[in-house]
């Protein structure tokens, strides 16, 4: 099916539309002919964490290749996935016409640099602590002495700073270098989403992972800033994908069965 069909069914542009309105949204959502895709890679699967796969096609499994799969499908056309060790770095590129969506957990200070469209994920951060220490809340987390491994520009990452100010944070580019700290015994503690965390556990045996969260927001669809024709289509392809139970499979199909689905309509 042409694009312009496909926008009419999600009701974005009227069957009478002009073609400049489709060449318009095309310029915004995939200017190069194809969809680029900006992914976070990690051991661990989350709501916006992807695994490399060898045996999957795309070479990669996870929410956002399964989202952006079908966001292309949709569109008719290719896709193409822009690896990134987390959302700090896919930020930081947001400028630089290297990918047209993503998916990443919301913040206000990320909301200068990216536009959210509607969400998809609830999530809650919290920590996973090192085996052995004497850490069993989130308070004690926040105490002099206490290394925190936190992934560079990240929304977890700015939420664990504020919440655990007496603590110590060791800045890491992705998860597998938090993860190699702990085992290195130069972590006291690993600033992640509760599923992604939950999916290190194998990795490190006798860890365990805090109640509560530190954090609580939502893992949203996000292009560029300054494209509202994208930022519109995307949305609707969101809310789209909740309601077709889209959303539920593809956190199925990674084990997180436990992961909650954001409301009908709900903003970042």
């Amino acid at each position: 099916m042409g694009l312009r069909l496909w926008i009419a069914a999600l009701g974005m542009i009227g069957a009478g539309a002009a073609p400049a309105q489709d060449q318009a949204l095309r310029g915004q959502l995939f200017p190069t002919g194809k969809l680029r895709v900006a992914i976070a890679v990690s051991p661990s699967a989350s709501a916006l964490y992807v695994l490399k796969d060898a045996s999957a096609a795309a070479g990669y499994r996870g929410v956002s290749i399964d989202l952006g799969a079908a966001m292309a499908g949709r569109l008719g056309v290719a896709v193409e996935y822009v690896p990134y060790l987390a959302s700090g770095e896919i930020t930081q590129a947001a400028d630089q016409n290297i990918w047209d969506v993503t998916f990443m957990p919301v913040d206000a200070e990320r909301k200068k640099s990216v536009d959210f469209g509607k969400a998809y994920h609830l999530l809650q951060s919290t920590y996973l602590v090192a085996p052995g220490a004497a850490i069993s809340t989130l308070a004690e987390v926040n105490r002099e002495g206490v290394r925190i491994a936190g992934v560079a520009n990240t929304a977890t990452g700015r939420a664990s700073a504020a919440a655990s100010p007496k603590a110590s944070v060791v800045t890491v580019a992705g998860v597998d270098e938090g993860v190699a700290l702990m085992r290195a015994g130069r972590a006291d503690a690993i600033a992640l989403s509760r599923e992604s965390l939950a999916g290190l556990l194998p990795q490190l045996p006798g860890a365990r992972v805090l109640e509560g969260g530190f954090m609580n927001s939502t893992t949203a669809v996000a292009v560029p800033k300054g494209k509202p024709l994208a930022l519109a289509w995307v949305s609707d392809f969101i809310e789209g994908a909740k309601a077709s139970g889209g959303v539920r499979r593809a956190l199925d199909a990674v084990g997180l069965t436990g992961s909650q689905v954001a409301p009908a309509g709900m903003e970042p």
